[in-house]
């Protein structure tokens, strides 16, 4: 027990067993994948718009790590773009970035905390990477090599959009993890993987 509490990969790796995290994970991946197609988003101004299916992933490294988290990123980035018939040619690095973010969620999410304040810090600390790392730094890159614009001429106004968008979008990820992790103890098994990830 104590090596899987010091090892967040083997642990998540060990979710893969289990029917319920699998059934669980593909759901969300196909939730995710529909609001992609839906186009489904919030318009907050003409230049900034908050998408949600960051929560499905984020809410799937949540519950199983983040081995779990980084496989859930690969299937929602590549049957979202065999799905979607009117989008470009396919590019491997978007796929690498959504590899980063389910990476990024699930060692900031997983074994969620007892107190509500720290649960909602995590979910802030998250964000502001995936943000940072994914947004801003990979996705500036690939937007960079397929566009032929220059890096550094996108990034400004990248950068502000992001900034903008981390506390509403954090504040949007810390409700509905809440919600998920709530109706997740409602069943024995997950309330027994829920205090052992806690260390309870």
């Amino acid at each position: 027990m104590q090596e899987r509490i010091r090892n967040p990969f083997r642990a998540s790796a060990d979710e893969l067993r289990s029917p319920r995290a699998l059934a669980l994970t593909a759901l969300l991946i196909g939730i995710n994948i529909t609001l992609d197609l839906l186009n489904i988003r919030v318009q907050v101004t003409p230049q900034l718009r908050i998408g949600f299916g960051f929560l499905c992933n984020a809410s799937a490294a949540m519950l199983f790590g983040p081995t779990v988290g980084m496989m859930a990123g690969v299937c929602s980035d590549v049957l979202g773009y065999l799905m979607n018939t009117g989008g470009g040619a396919y590019f491997p690095g978007y796929t690498l970035t959504a590899v980063m973010g389910g990476l990024i969620y699930g060692l900031c999410l997983y074994r969620p905390s007892e107190q509500r304040g720290m649960r909602l810090a995590r979910c802030f600390l998250a964000k502001g990477l995936v943000n940072v790392v994914c947004n801003l730094g990979l996705n500036t890159l690939w937007l960079s090599l397929t566009g032929g614009d220059a890096f550094f001429a996108l990034l400004p106004l990248r950068a502000v959009k992001n900034l903008l968008l981390w506390p509403m979008e954090s504040l949007l990820l810390f409700a509905v993890l809440e919600t998920v992790r709530r109706i997740s103890l409602q069943f024995p098994d997950a309330r027994r993987v829920s205090g052992r990830r806690a260390g309870l």
